[in-house]
Parts: structure tokens; sequence; C-alpha cells
């Protein structure tokens, strides 16, 4: 037995302590892990369940430890997971990706992406501007692309329903995608395949944003619009987007231009076998357009009309119809924008609807219908008339011609050239030389000083206003003429004498009153007696129209309606009314002044209805030459001004080569046009006369009518076939006061006309002299026109 031992002689268990060796007691002894005093002996074995206990607890302290890493102790390697369960992990990855993915990038697209705005998304489209009676006059193709917009209730159902047939027979139902054909993209898209499943709303967006390149990022931005443009817009809304966006093939964008192309007629119109064909065309218009491939054609036909058949949107009988064959070859001609006088018209009309708000974008996009007041018969007749007087004439004279409704402002015909892409003549600035004379008239029987028609003015040439020396022409002379006379004549010294005593600013006034627009500036000095400053030949046609309506004033305009292609009416001018611009009694009276100038320059109206005119012609510095030529006319239904000059302010002459005149080839054209544009109409009278002032009195030299006015049977030498003369009265043959188709005795209505000639000279265009003299001896007025041998009056 050991020493120290119990009694017994058994030596209980030693137990160590997990960190080290049995602790020493002091002088090296070991002292015993257990002794009497700090545990009890076991007196017994453990039981079963107690040792069981005890292990198990060890256990969780020993893997505690080991996964704690508690310093001293062993570490007991992890044991490795099953590859099973690595496989289950990322198969829920994945699982959880296909779910929560495509959510998450809707989430994100939907806040990214936003629906085109209406600005964004407004493609172009063809605009149509048609003469006053709807005839074509120009249209617009932005981009040479050629849509136009219709309504969804202009599509007819059967039309509609073909294509839903062809492109998107769910339309009605699906969330604007379709889940089986977006997988079908993808697969082909990763495949190297082409085709996918966009529904026409996804078809839409694509068209209306512009990406329509192929890839998996433009298919995920179709979806998330898709959904979002259903939310925002109708099902029928996005259908009649789609129907006039999409393609259909030669040239046409939207069913409405398809239609035009296909068959000649509108949407409204179509049959259900011709509408069933365009639907068959949308997914390849350059391979399924009958006149290319008519097989092809026939095969997407029948493919559209099976299914319009199987969801029973028509029957049996109508399914049996043929493949249609009234099909046109090719896409008719568009038109366009004409380049000769008519884009004239058509570019006053762009300027008159951007005064008015309605911008170029508008025009490109909003599919408008712009409809003008000129008539395109009275634009024929101004075409003809122009062509008739001009034929032969030198190369270097240019003309224009506008013609105005005197009762509305309406433009009735429109001439600026023949060269569309060239200079607007009838919106140029010129002078207008004598055929101002009426607005100083005007002024002057405003000026309260008791001017009237038979007022009597020192006709004698030369004078000499404020420094200036005026002459008249050598033709006519006279110590005292009445107003009357001076207008008839135009006698320039009269009138200049006139302009000064009321007060130039008055003249510049009264033009301005009676429709010379504000911003044409007139210079207020003696020249504007006989027109030195500059204005539009539509300005002239306007302004003389307030005189024809009895001094209501209509500002001239050229477009009388706008609409879009929707229906909305951007503007409609309707019956605007006019304005009392000039005292009427004042305007009857210019009327009146002006009554005989067309019989006196034998450029009278052929039926002898009452006409108003005067002519004028402009000098060129101070030469025997002209530069421009006038004759401004009107009857209380139609007021007419008809320019003729040169690009560079060149002399004009006519055929013969004598200087032109305001009666003579403007006067010429301006008479065969009005016959044309009069012929067949009510010859109307001007309103009663009432004298202002001095009434018209008998001269005895030129008017022995007391009236001081003649009508158009009083004047035997009426449209030139016989030689008034007026100072002959009633001898054709124009032997009173001389020979009246002698130039140099007077029959000349506007003796000056000199406006300065652009240089400041004299006042004396030597008018009734010039060049129409040396043939003015013959007598011979048989040519109205007068274009070719200049014979008899001068203006």
């Amino acid at each position: 037995m050991p020493p120290g031992a119990p009694g017994n002689g058994r030596v209980p268990p030693q137990r160590y302590r997990a960190d080290g060796p049995p602790v020493t007691q002091q002088g090296g002894a070991q002292r015993p892990p257990y002794s009497s005093g700090d545990m009890p002996l076991l007196t017994h074995d453990e039981t079963g369940a107690t040792s069981v206990a005890r292990e198990g607890a060890l256990a969780v302290a020993e893997r505690t430890e080991v996964v704690s890493g508690a310093p001293g102790m062993p570490q007991k390697p992890a044991r490795k997971g099953s590859p099973w369960r690595r496989v289950r992990r990322i198969l829920y990855v994945l699982l959880g990706l296909a779910v929560i993915g495509p959510l998450l990038a809707f989430v994100i697209g939907w806040m990214i992406f936003s629906v085109p705005s209406s600005d964004e998304a407004a493609l172009t489209q063809v605009a149509t501007f048609t003469f006053a009676d709807d005839q074509p006059l120009a249209t617009v193709r932005p981009e040479n692309v050629n849509r136009v917009k219709v309504t969804l209730d202009k599509v007819p159902q059967h039309t509609r329903e073909a294509v839903l047939a062809a492109e998107d027979a769910t339309f009605y139902s699906n969330p604007g995608f379709d889940i089986t054909g977006i997988a079908r993209a993808i697969f082909n898209q990763l495949t190297g395949g082409i085709g996918g499943g966009s529904t026409i709303t996804q078809q839409y967006v694509k068209v209306s944003t512009g990406h329509d390149e192929s890839s998996l990022w433009r298919k995920y931005k179709e979806v998330v619009l898709a959904v979002k443009i259903s939310r925002e817009q109708s099902k029928d809304q996005i259908l009649e987007n789609y129907l006039n966006t999409i393609y259909l093939g030669r040239g046409a964008y939207g069913v409405q231009a398809a239609a035009k192309a296909y068959f000649g007629k509108d949407v409204q119109d179509l049959t259900i076998g011709e509408g069933a064909m365009l639907a068959g065309t949308i997914q390849s218009p350059s391979n399924w357009d009958p006149a290319k491939s008519r097989p092809d054609a026939e095969r997407r036909w029948n493919f559209v009309m099976d299914q319009m058949a199987e969801r029973g949107w028509i029957t049996a009988a109508e399914r049996a119809q043929p493949f249609p064959t009234n099909w046109l070859p090719e896409a008719p001609s568009l038109g366009g924008v004409p380049d000769d006088d008519r884009y004239h018209i058509y570019e006053k009309a762009i300027q008159e609807l951007a005064a008015k708000g309605i911008t170029q974008d508008q025009i490109d996009t909003e599919g408008l219908t712009i409809t003008t007041t000129v008539q395109q018969p009275r634009q024929a007749q101004a075409v003809e008339a122009i062509k008739k007087v001009m034929k032969g004439q030198p190369d270097n004279l240019r003309t224009a011609l506008v013609s105005i409704d005197p009762k509305t402002g309406a433009i009735l015909a429109y001439y600026g050239g023949a060269n569309g892409l060239g200079t607007d003549y009838a919106n140029a600035m010129r002078q207008p030389g004598s055929s101002f004379k009426p607005f100083v008239l005007a002024a002057a029987l405003q000026s309260n000083k008791g001017i009237g028609l038979g007022s009597l003015y020192d006709g004698s040439s030369p004078q000499v206003f404020e420094g200036q020396s005026v002459s008249n022409s050598e033709g006519f002379n006279c110590d005292s003429c009445t107003v009357q006379t001076a207008m008839t004549k135009s006698i320039n010294t009269i009138f200049y004498r006139m302009a000064v005593d009321v007060g130039t600013q008055r003249v510049a006034d009264a033009a301005h009153q009676a429709g010379i627009p504000s911003d044409v500036e007139l210079a207020a000095r003696g020249g504007i007696a006989l027109g030195d400053s500059e204005v539009h030949p539509v300005d002239m046609a306007s302004a003389f129209a307030t005189f024809a309506d009895d001094g209501e004033r209509h500002e001239p305009y050229i477009v009388s309606k706008v609409v879009a292609a929707d229906g909305r009416v951007l503007f409609d001018r309707g019956d605007a009314a006019g304005e009392q611009a000039v005292p009427q009694q004042v305007a009857r009276n210019v009327t009146e002044s002006m009554i005989d100038v067309a019989s006196s320059s034998r450029i009278a109206l052929s039926d002898g209805r009452p006409v108003a005119s005067k002519t004028g012609t402009v000098q060129l510095n101070k030469t025997n030459q002209n530069k421009d030529a006038w004759t401004v006319g009107y009857t209380p239904s139609i007021s007419t001004a008809v320019w003729v000059g040169s690009d560079f302010s060149d002399p004009i002459k006519n055929s013969a080569g004598q200087p032109i005149f305001g009666r003579m080839l403007p006067g010429s054209i301006w008479q065969e046009f009005m016959n044309s544009a009069l012929r067949g109409t009510p010859k109307e009278q001007f309103s009663k006369f009432v004298p202002m002032g001095v009434p018209p009195a008998a001269d005895p030299a030129l008017n022995p009518n007391p009236s001081g006015s003649l009508s158009p049977s009083d004047t035997p030498g009426d449209n030139s076939d016989e030689n008034d003369g007026r100072g002959g009265r009633g001898n054709g043959n124009g032997n009173g006061r001389g020979n009246s188709d002698d130039g140099s005795n007077g029959n000349s209505d506007d003796n000056s006309d000199s406006g300065f000639g652009g240089g400041g000279g004299l006042f004396d265009s030597n008018d009734g002299n010039g060049g129409d003299s040396s043939d003015n001896s013959s007598g011979n007025s048989n040519d109205n026109s007068n274009s070719d041998n200049g014979t008899g009056n001068n203006d």
C-alpha cells in the first residue's frame, strides 16, 4: 500500500486539470488533486444514465472549445458539407433571381424609362395646302415622309380587325406585351435567329421612340414602356396611334397614306378585302406588295382573312370573296410643292401662318390642311393673261399680279412670277409712280379745305415747288383744270401742289389709312405725290380695295382655315368684319375721280361695266427711260394691281424697243385679267356719288358733261376699238383736242409717274411723249395691249 493512502488501501481516481499537470505544493511536493476536504470519495460506480449525461456534457464542452478555438485545446477539423447541399443552394439562388430579377429589372426600368411626350412622339406627316375650292395646291412631305393622320373613327371596323388579325389578335386583352413572344424573341436573339413577338403596343413604342435596333435592351425597354403606355392611354388611343405610324410600303406611313398609295382612295372607303391586303403588308412591306409579288401578297391576305373568320370578325360569305384586283400598279404622284407661280402662294401662306403662331413644326407633324383664299380659276386666268400679253416681250421683264375681294380682303389671285424659287414680285418693294395719286386726293378731301373734284388748279408745266422743278409730260398742260381732269390725265403739277398744300404727312397718313401697311415707310416729302416711296403690289391692291368698298378696310389675307389631322381647327378666318378706315364719302369721291381713267387709257372693260383705275410709271433717273409700270383698278367686287419691271431697275422696253408706260403692258394684263375674272358675273354699280367740296363741273376742254362723270355708255372709245380722246367727246377717231391718239396731245392718263425714278431725277417723265409718240400719229388703237407698237395713250 503506498504511503499516505486511505486506510482502506484504495486510491481515488486521479483527475488532472485540462490546462496542465498537477499543482505542486510549497517545497516541491505534489499536492494530490483531491483531498478529503475537496471532494468526497466515490463509494460506488456511476449509473448508466449518469455516465451518459456526463459524457454528453463533456462532448458538448469539447465541441464548444474547438469551435471557439480555446487556447491549449486540440482543434478538431470541421466536417465537410454535402455536395448536394451546395447544388441546392445554387438552385435556390437561381430560382430567386429568376423570380425576383425580372421584377427588379422591371421596377428599375419603370423608374428610368419615360413615356415619350406628345412632342417627342410627334411624327412627321403630310401637310396639304389647297385652293379655296379644296383643289390641291401644294403637298408638303417633311423629310420626304408620306403620312396623313386620321382619327380611329375614320378607319372601318373591318380594317382595324384585319390589322389585329395580322399583328396582335389579343391586343384588347393583353397588358401590352406577350410573354411567349418575348421568350421567342430572346431565344432568337441568343441563337442568332430573327423575328420576335412584338405586340401592337410594342411596335408603336418602337416607332414612336425611334429605337428599332435589334437587341435585347430594346426589347426590355419596349416591354416596360408598353405597360406604362397601356396605363396612360386607352387601347383605342394606342391603336389609333399605331395605325397612323406604321409603315405599309410604297412610301406610305399610316393607313390613310397606304389606302391612297395602293387603292387611290381614302381609308374610310376600303372594303374588307382591301383592308386585309393592307394589313398583310405590315410585317414585310417590301416583299408583300402585290405589284412585286402577288403570290406572297395573296398568301398573306389569306392568312389575315382566315384569322378574321376564325374569330368571328367576318362571315363565311365575306371570307369567300376573292383577293382584290383593283390595287394600283404604283403609288400615284404626291404632287409636292410646285416650283411655278403656285409656290409663291404657298410661301405667302407659310408667312401668314407664322404670323398667327402656327409653327413649321406643327405643319410638319400635325397633318394640317391649310385652305387658302386663292381661287383656282382666277389664278389660272391671271397666269393666262400674263402669258398672253407678255409673249414675245424682252426676257428681262418681270410681272406681278394680285387680286383681292374688296368685301373681305381675301386674296383671289396671287402671281409673283413664273419661277416659284425666285423672287416673289407680288411682295417686292417697288415705286408706284402716279398710281399713288388717289391717296393725295384722299388726304385733300379730308383736309377741310373744301377741295372737291371740281376744284380748279393750275396744271401748267413746269412749275417749281420748294425748289424742285416739276413738269408734266409734253402731252398735256392746262392753265386751269379740275381735279377730276387732273386724275384722268395724271397731271403732275396739280397733284404736287395739292400734296404741298394739304401737307405731305397727311398724304402718307391717308395711304396708311387706306391699307398701305404701317411698317411700310412713306417719306413725307413732295415726291410722295408722285409715288416715290416703295410699296408692295399686294399693298396697292389692298388699299384700292378699301376705296372699292366705300372706305371699309379689310386686311388682305391668303389663309382662310387650318385644320389638324385629328379634326382640331387651329384657325378659322370666318367672316371677319372690316373697319371703316376711310369715310365713305371720301372713298366714293376718290372712286369717282378714277372713273374715266380706264376708258381714257383704252383699257376699259369689254362689257362696259363701271371700273375705277389708275396707271403709274416710274422714270429711270433723269433719262427718258422707265423702270416700273403699274395699273391698279377695281370694280365693287374685285381689286387688282399689276406691276411690270425688272430685277435690277433696268430700262423697261417692249418688243418694239419702246419705253413701257403703265397703260401699256400692265394695263393690257389688267384688262385681260379683269375681263376674264368678271365674265358672266353681274355688272355691279358703285354706290351713289355725293360730291365733297367743289362738285365736279363742266370742263369745256375735256368734259362737257355737267355731272363730271361719264358712264361707260357715254364713252365711245370704250375698249380701245375707237379712240376716245375725251377732248373730241364722241369722236372715235380722236379728232377732239388735237389727236387723242397722239400722246403729245395728252390722252396720257399718267403724265409724270416719275417717283424720282429711284434717283431723285426731275418729275417730268415725258409721259405721252417718251418712246410712245413715234407711232402715235397712226391713231390705230385696235391693239388693246399696245405691247408691241406703243400706240396711243400713255399714262
